[in-house]
């Protein structure tokens, strides 16, 4: 079962005939053709399998994930594939991550979701553990899903990060995650994940060594 998905996950993916000046790779989500310009330089602007992992989810579970006129924001969004298919499936969404990857994300934003859906995203800076307060006052600002393709790898800002999801989630936010376990880090950074957020696996791909979660505030899944 685990190769069959993957097999339809992976598929998803297509390559241009010809190559052009610019490096594309093309996504088929949410019945849509998306068309991403990575920037194979920088580990931000490159689309990962666990962000296919997330899509596929969101697609194939749109009514029990259903996206319709929610507010979604994507930390980490890097090319912003997960972004786009959230918006292609109705909801409104801000896509974020560091400044120097704005711009690429903006293009591929604006490239596949331009009098597409219902609601245009909107793309913000987001450096996790920074000006949270300012940029995303709790007082104003509330999520029904926040989501995360690939966020957690060898890096030093994981407190940071950790620091970001609580600041973001209100008591009936959903997280939705997807990671792929490589190092010692990511089982630390679980295991520190759950002492603020109950978490359930929603999905798991050996053959790809990612797992897809759901998480909310301790206390508020059952309810």
């Amino acid at each position: 079962e685990d190769e069959e998905v993957v097999a339809e996950i992976l598929g998803r993916r297509f390559f241009p005939d010809v190559i052009a000046y610019k490096a594309w790779e093309g996504f088929h989500f949410a019945g849509h053709e998306i068309r991403i310009t990575e920037a194979t330089d920088c580990y931000g602007a490159v689309v990962w399998p666990s962000a296919l992992v997330l899509c596929y989810f969101l697609e194939t579970n749109s009514k029990q994930c259903n996206l319709v006129d929610k507010n979604v924001i994507e930390i980490g969004a890097g090319t912003g594939l997960v972004s786009i298919v959230a918006s292609l499936l109705g909801a409104f969404v801000t896509a974020t991550d560091l400044p120097e990857l704005l711009g690429n994300l903006q293009h591929n934003i604006l490239q596949n979701t331009k009098q597409k859906c219902r609601h245009q995203p909107c793309v913000k800076e987001l450096s996790w553990g920074i000006d949270l307060e300012k940029n995303f006052p709790r007082s104003s600002c509330h999520f029904d899903y926040i989501m995360a393709a690939d966020v957690v790898y060898h890096h030093p800002f994981l407190d940071e990060l950790l620091l970001t999801f609580d600041h973001l989630c209100k008591d009936d936010t959903v997280i939705l995650w997807a990671m792929k376990f490589r190092l010692e880090n990511e089982n630390r950074f679980v295991d520190r994940f759950q002492t603020l957020f109950d978490l359930e696996m929603m999905s798991n791909f050996p053959s790809l060594n990612i797992a897809l979660y759901k998480a909310m505030r301790k206390g508020r899944m059952k309810a």
